[in-house]
């Protein structure tokens, strides 16, 4: 059945789920751990209460699985290259926190692009993927037991000082956010180096090149240089809502284009996890925006935003 729907799509590599349904699902279980660490850790720094969030954690497993490298790469190069006209701008005090919190579902595809890059031709790459997975899952784990923790202890355990973890991060919490953004630096760093051979591989070495190329660089042109205008003028989740429906779609309109169907269907895939990332993200953009909002600013962004939900 998936062989007659891919005929029918017009190509035969329209994802690779088909192919090996097992790799594309640690594959995407590495992308959403990423995800995971990254929307665990921004909380224990701002300090905010949250629901559970494990169905979004299996939601974004499933459609990092199905999105296919090819969408992926273009995503990756795509916010890569928005960001860092972002930070070489005045928006780079104002808009590096809203960044993190914007590239949590390009961050999943940056995963899974630089997975499928490093395990192109490896002899044991279900292996190889299923330790990464591992290694990732570890690392979620002790992320959202970290968040767990201060979301349940902190207020008890910052009084009393008895607790490691808690003493950590009233001295040291402050820290966890310019790690972060280290951290997503080079992720986003290796990315893009597997992105941009595969965007090579699977368009640029085809005879229609140019096709591709320009209609690409004139969208991606453009979005660079209307986004950030954009986001200097307001400031909130409906902004980035409305940032994510404009970058994906002029992607889409490029891979009617010029891409297959297949694309097609990946971008529309990203759509659905995008709102997945960002729509329960809502109380971190307001955290975010409170702390820029305040004018009285203690050693640890922590402790100020523990104090003002005590007191407020």
């Amino acid at each position: 059945m998936f062989l007659l729907l891919s005929w029918i799509l017009g190509t035969s590599e329209w994802t690779p789920f088909f192919s090996n349904p097992v790799e594309c699902f640690l594959q995407g279980l590495v992308g959403a751990c990423g995800i995971s660490v990254l929307y665990n850790l921004m909380r224990v720094y701002y300090f905010i209460q949250t629901c559970k969030t494990t169905l979004q954690f299996w939601l974004l497993s499933v459609l990092l699985s199905l999105v296919g490298s090819r969408v992926c790469s273009l995503i990756v190069l795509e916010f890569t290259v928005r960001a860092v006209t972002t930070w070489t701008s005045d928006a780079y005090v104002r808009g590096t926190d809203l960044l993190l919190i914007q590239c949590q579902f390009s961050l999943g595809c940056g995963l899974v692009c630089t997975m499928v890059f490093l395990h192109q031709g490896a002899p044991h790459t279900s292996l190889s993927l299923f330790l990464a997975a591992a290694l990732s899952w570890a690392l979620a784990s002790v992320s959202h037991r970290l968040w767990n923790h201060v979301a349940k202890l902190y207020p008890l355990h910052s009084r009393e000082r008895y607790c490691g973890k808690c003493i950590s991060l009233l001295t040291s919490g402050h820290n966890i956010l310019a790690s972060l953004q280290r951290v997503v630096v080079l992720a986003f760093a290796l990315a893009t180096v597997a992105a941009t051979a595969t965007v090579y591989d699977q368009f640029l070495a085809q005879k229609d090149a140019l096709k591709f190329w320009i209609p690409l660089t004139l969208c991606y042109t453009a979005l660079v240089v209307y986004i950030p205008e954009s986001q200097h003028r307001q400031t909130g989740t409906d902004t980035l809502l409305q940032t994510a429906v404009r970058r994906l779609g002029a992607l889409l309109v490029l891979m009617l284009t010029v891409g297959d169907w297949s694309d097609v269907l990946h971008v529309l895939i990203t759509f659905l996890g995008e709102a997945v990332c960002l729509l329960p993200s809502q109380d971190l953009v307001e955290a975010v925006l409170e702390v820029r909002n305040c004018h009285f600013y203690t050693n640890s962004t922590i402790v100020l935003v523990y104090f003002k939900a005590l007191f407020c």
